[in-house]
């Protein structure tokens, strides 16, 4: 074991990655629909470029951390859709779940795996289908928010978008103090406010809020801590599996715990009900969107004047109906 762990150890210290592609991208199915031909998730779909939304992901994760300590969170009934690219590369480890349990079982189950390998493990968490313009401005404030976290009694840093329109379907966070009595860039967190009515939204805008990404850097202990505090049942049972994991008991282990476990968000259940333990770093021109409705894959495509002929065919068709 003691070999296994040097080996996992090259120039990026404990710094790791991890990508969540577990979900199911239900509401952008009919367009995924007509770019694909079939009901894969948009993760696994080209939707912005030649790559798919997880290709991308990988690509800007492994120029972080590099390829061997990057890790993807899949769901075993979209095997067919990301076997190909994954499995056969034999560069990024796997980690399979049963089914989509929502956010907070994926890292859960992916907090106590990486433990059982590195123990001074700092996380970063990447959401496998959002877009960023400016990759260079995004890795600098990556890079800034793992040394945020990375002290002894660092907390999670989560890295905020600032606004340009009151929007009322993402979650948006509002920021504290600085950290360090204004010496860092990175703030402490307030609180948290989901999907804001638009007269909300808009005074958040005004008052300095920012979007919540979702992208998230901390140890693994301080993930921990949070998932112990907000989900204490949760982590309790993935705790009792440890020993399987890295096994063959592996898989038949997930698949009773999956089928005991409720769904539930990380988001949600967890960070909104911590947030004296967070920081956050905003991230201004990064270009970031969500690619979770129509409405928002098309305005990035209109930034990026790109028009392909499938988005032509959707605004034609749905102008007709």
């Amino acid at each position: 074991m003691k070999g296994m762990k040097e080996a996992c150890r090259p120039a990026f210290g404990h710094r790791w990655g991890v990508i969540l592609a577990g979900g199911d991208g239900k509401r952008l199915l009919p367009l995924t629909r007509k770019i694909a031909g079939d009901d894969r998730p948009k993760q696994f779909c080209a939707i912005v470029g030649g790559q798919t939304l997880l290709d991308q992901t990988r690509s800007r994760v492994w120029d972080l951390v590099g390829p061997k300590h990057s890790w993807v969170v899949v769901t075993k009934s979209h095997e067919r859709f990301y076997a190909d690219r994954l499995v056969e590369s034999g560069t990024s480890s796997l980690l399979i779940q049963p089914w989509n349990q929502g956010t907070a079982p994926a890292i859960a189950y992916c907090l106590i795996r990486l433990r059982k390998l590195d123990t001074g493990a700092v996380i970063a968490f990447f959401p496998s289908d959002h877009h960023f313009a400016d990759e260079e401005k995004l890795a600098a404030c990556v890079r800034l928010a793992f040394e945020a976290a990375e002290g002894p009694s660092g907390p999670v840093v989560l890295l905020g978008i600032v606004p340009d329109a009151p929007e009322v379907s993402y979650g948006w966070i509002e920021p504290g103090a600085s950290m360090d009595g204004g010496a860092s860039a990175v703030f402490r967190v307030a609180r948290f406010w989901e999907k804001p009515s638009l007269d909300l939204a808009s005074t958040l805008m005004n008052l300095g809020c920012l979007w919540n990404s979702f992208v998230m850097v901390g140890r693994v202990d301080s993930f921990l801590k949070l998932l112990g505090r907000a989900l204490p049942d949760l982590l309790d049972s993935f705790e009792s599996l440890r020993s399987a994991f890295g096994t063959p008991m592996e898989e038949p282990a997930l698949t009773g715990l999956y089928s005991s476990v409720p769904s539930s968000s990380f988001s949600d259940d967890v960070l909104a009900v911590c947030p004296e333990d967070l920081a956050v770093l905003p991230g201004g021109d990064l270009g970031w969107s969500d690619l979770g409705e129509t409405t928002r894959v098309l305005s990035v495509l209109r930034r990026k004047g790109v028009r392909p002929e499938w988005a032509h065919e959707w605004e034609v068709g749905n102008a007709a109906s």
